[in-house]
């Protein structure tokens, strides 16, 4: 009886010990692994940064360099790569968001009620955004109100009351703006307003059209003598943005000079505009019910079809944010956050689903380089970054001029006392518009070491000894890493070229 009860041991320990590691790999898959329990053991943890809709990429990372980690005898315990994904898909459709790489609606619902309330009022021209809503009709004809708007002028700032205008110091004074629906500008100058002329003094206006794919510009009051432009609390000024069509930015914006100034143009000028193609506007509007409904359909789809993905291969890590461009510095910290409480690494390397890495020449290197101390950051670093004011790379946080030193996305390595280091200050921590320029930042309050290595390469090219090349499409990932096994050079085979 003893020697039966032995021989069933083995197979008790093993059944439970299946058990125990599936119950804790689904648990972690599914967002509810404890920081408690063993922790993975790898010398290098790889984050890689994810779109929730990027299946292509990350498949062809599993079948070029994450599927050679997986088989290599040495790699495939030394190495750990994970996809990070935000939990949640932003639940506004595309064709109603402000722009491409945020979830902010595309307030136009203020066109509707605002048209019609100018409308009744007979003085569109002097409609301001400070109107109530509570005091607007409950019901509006929407197809109505906005033919009403339809070819109408409507200037873009105004002065009610000249009384309060002062003289000031300050020779020029501008106002950031975007264009969220197409408007024709009808006038460009300064225009009178009021009983008082005198304040006009010898100002000229200028327009400047700063990125032409997403309609932003600058406004530019501009005196030309030792006056200066007349100054007005901004409260007392009265900024039209045509019910939802134009979207502004704070004075103190920007990079121009003058943009301390505290005070706002006392002009009833700037431009005047008029809505382009209301029909069009008015069927954008109707239409964002049902626009709804099918997103929201498609959503539910796609957290399904992720569920899914994760479990199948095991390597993707949820973290709590709405998954948009303008987030990616948060899923960077959530994903510190996990790594530090669920895996035991060395280094960690950050890149993207867009990126071709050579992981043979990244592991020989920090062998090689002995690439282990503390305070290590590892990249490629662009030094004194000029900051965008608009489009795709947008900065309204940070007020320099210029970024401090930061690596570029397509892969840096920084070691585990920095990761920890940003893990627990996540919360304090204040994200920018994009995470290798937060990671800049971040990181100049702790001084790390910076090792520069250009291998990690910041643009679209190819070099036989690359470590990173960024922005490839699945097909291009495959590719350089077929090359690169069929001859060790990803960037082309010579005898397979003829």
């Amino acid at each position: 009886m003893r020697s039966v009860a032995a021989a069933l041991i083995p197979c008790v320990v093993a059944v439970l010990a299946h058990w125990f590691g599936w119950t804790d790999r689904t648990a972690l898959l599914l967002g509810f692994g404890s920081a408690d329990k063993q922790k993975s053991v790898n010398e290098v943890l790889v984050g890689v940064l994810s779109a929730r809709h990027h299946h292509d990429l990350r498949q062809a990372i599993r079948d070029t360099w994450l599927g050679y980690l997986k088989n290599h005898p040495q790699f495939q315990t030394r190495v750990m790569v994970k996809f990070i994904i935000g939990k949640h898909g932003c639940s506004i459709p595309e064709e109603d968001r402000e722009d491409a790489y945020s979830c902010t609606l595309l307030n136009l619902t203020e066109t509707e009620s605002k048209i019609q309330h100018c409308s009744n009022l007979c003085q569109i021209k002097c409609c301001t955004a400070e109107h109530n809503r509570s005091t607007l009709p409950s019901k509006i004809n929407m197809n109505s109100a906005i033919k009403t708007v339809a070819g109408q002028e409507m200037a873009i700032l105004s002065v009610p009351d000249t009384t309060v205008l002062v003289p000031s110091d300050v020779s020029a004074v501008s106002l950031d703006f975007k264009v969220l629906h197409s408007v024709v500008i009808t006038q460009l100058g300064v225009f009178p307003n009021g009983p008082r002329q005198d304040f006009m003094g010898n100002v000229t206006v200028r327009l400047f059209q700063v990125d032409q794919e997403g309609f932003e510009g600058i406004l530019l009051w501009e005196s030309q003598d030792s006056a200066g432009v007349m100054s007005v609390n901004a409260s007392t000024v009265h900024l039209n943005n045509g019910g939802g069509v134009l979207k502004f930015g704070s004075i103190e914006e920007g990079t121009l000079p003058h943009r301390s100034a505290l005070g706002f143009p006392g002009l009833a000028g700037g431009f005047t505009f008029s809505v382009y193609d209301a029909e069009a506007l008015s069927e954008l509007l109707r239409g964002r019910a049902e626009r709804q409904r099918s997103h929201t359909a498609q959503l539910r789809e796609e957290d399904l079809s992720l569920r899914e993905e994760s479990l199948r291969h095991g390597d993707m890590v949820f973290v709590g944010v709405v998954d948009t461009y303008r987030n990616v510095p948060l899923k960077l910290l959530q994903f510190y956050k996990w790594s530090v409480e669920n895996a035991d690494f060395s280094l960690l390397l950050k890149t993207d689903d867009d990126c071709y890495i050579d992981v043979d020449a990244v592991l020989l290197k920090t062998d090689r380089k002995r690439l282990t101390h503390s305070k290590l950051w590892w990249g490629n670093f662009r030094q004194n970054w000029a900051v965008d004011r608009v489009g795709k790379w947008q900065e309204l946080e940070y007020a320099s001029p210029a970024y401090p030193a930061f690596a570029c996305g397509s892969g840096y390595v920084v070691s585990r006392d920095l990761v920890k280091w940003l893990a627990s200050n996540a919360e304090y921590l204040k994200a920018y518009q994009g995470e290798d320029v937060s990671m800049g930042i971040w990181m100049a309050a702790v001084g790390p070491r910076k090792y520069q290595d250009s291998g990690w390469l910041c643009e679209k090219e190819c070099y036989v000894d690359m470590l990173s090349s960024p922005q490839h499409s699945a097909q291009e990932l495959r590719s350089l890493w077929d090359r690169k096994r069929k001859c060790g050079n990803p960037c082309g085979c010579a005898w397979s070229e003829h």
